[in-house]
């Protein structure tokens, strides 16, 4: 027994989710994760495995339980300390359904603080987005903006609305007023463009921005850009949150740095030159065509002319260190992506 009490991990198959399980155990904490299949858990333990050892496993147990279920839920909460709650669902691209998106999120949200509450477990970690910070803000001369933790994405002022960015903030909002109105203890985690080393085959779509580029998917770059951050540094925060009192009640931020989709390239160009990486460059009025008829574009029409930069004082002085820089998150990106066989190999140039 290590003396430190349970972490419940909601939705341990995902990107971030693993990192969070392989965090907490390699502090020493025993983890409970819930996934929606136990066909799952040896995927799961196989991938956390591959940065923990096989010796943690022994710290590690699964629950099955669904975001839209209220099944298991009560099992999930049973010896919790805490619960750091990760589970929702991405997509690459913009469903017709939104309530696809929306549901998990804010449903989702509102059945674990509910089953949490129930269960006795006060103690909640949260991983929001920047979604929830910077959108429907405007534009500045320049284009350029700094945002804080102080802001909120303002929904009346988007031209188009989004499915991940409803749904993730609309269940802060309501996390939020559900942890006041019930004396909880939570913590918001707010990351950019989740990059970095994926542990298995299954990464979901967060190396897609690198696999895109190098296999030559992606046939013309938005001249936008995007604050990124490396999954290591998101569970990091997570811990750290659990760790430290003062982060009880409070936003964090999670972003490394500020990179334009072309400096992506760029820097993955440089490291792999026989790979098809794109140089071209798509116009804004290409971008904001194709956005009016859905589709993923939807997804960055608000980020068309501004540039958006984070402050992330408070999570720098929580974290105790400087992020991972964004050239070793990318880069950590496509060297996982390559060795775990996620993208293929160029024919050599004859």
């Amino acid at each position: 027994m290590t003396g430190k009490g349970l972490i419940l991990v909601t939705g341990a198959t995902g990107f971030v989710g693993k990192w969070v399980v392989i965090q907490l155990l390699q502090a020493g904490y025993p983890v409970r994760g819930t996934i929606r299949s136990m066909s799952r858990a040896a995927e799961v333990r196989a991938g956390v495995a591959t940065q923990t050892g096989e010796e943690a496993l022994s710290r590690l147990e699964f629950v099955e339980a669904d975001l839209l279920d209220d099944k298991g839920w009560a099992d999930a909460m049973r010896g919790v300390s805490a619960v750091m709650h990760v589970a929702a669902a991405i997509r690459g691209d913009e469903p017709k359904d939104q309530s696809l998106v929306i549901r998990p999120a804010v449903e989702g949200t509102q059945r674990v603080l509910r089953f949490a509450n129930m269960g006795g477990v006060k103690r909640v970690i949260m991983t929001s987005s920047v979604a929830t910070i910077g959108y429907g803000h405007g534009t500045t001369p320049g284009g350029k903006r700094m945002f804080d933790e102080t802001y909120f994405t303002r929904f009346e002022n988007l031209k188009y609305t989004w499915a991940y960015c409803v749904g993730k903030t609309t269940a802060e909002r309501n996390a939020w007023a559900y942890a006041k109105a019930n004396g909880m203890e939570l913590t918001t985690i707010h990351p950019g463009a989740i990059v970095g080393p994926a542990v298995d085959g299954d990464p979901s779509i967060s190396i897609g921005l690198a696999t895109g580029l190098l296999e030559g998917r992606t046939p013309a770059m938005p001249n936008n850009g995007f604050a990124v951050v490396d999954v290591r540094d998101v569970a990091a925060l997570h811990v750290a949150a659990l760790e430290k009192p003062e982060s009880k009640g409070e936003r964090y931020l999670a972003t490394a740095e500020y990179m334009p989709f072309h400096g992506v390239a760029d820097i993955l160009r440089a490291e792999y030159p026989d790979w098809p990486i794109t140089e071209k460059r798509a116009p804004d009025w290409i971008i904001k065509l194709i956005a009016r008829f859905g589709g993923p574009a939807r997804q960055i029409i608000d980020d068309i002319g501004n540039e958006k930069h984070y402050d992330t004082t408070k999570s720098v002085a929580l974290l105790g260190r400087p992020y991972i820089s964004g050239r070793e998150a990318i880069l950590a990106s496509a060297e996982s992506a390559i060795r775990l066989g996620l993208v293929k190999k160029p024919e050599p140039k004859r």
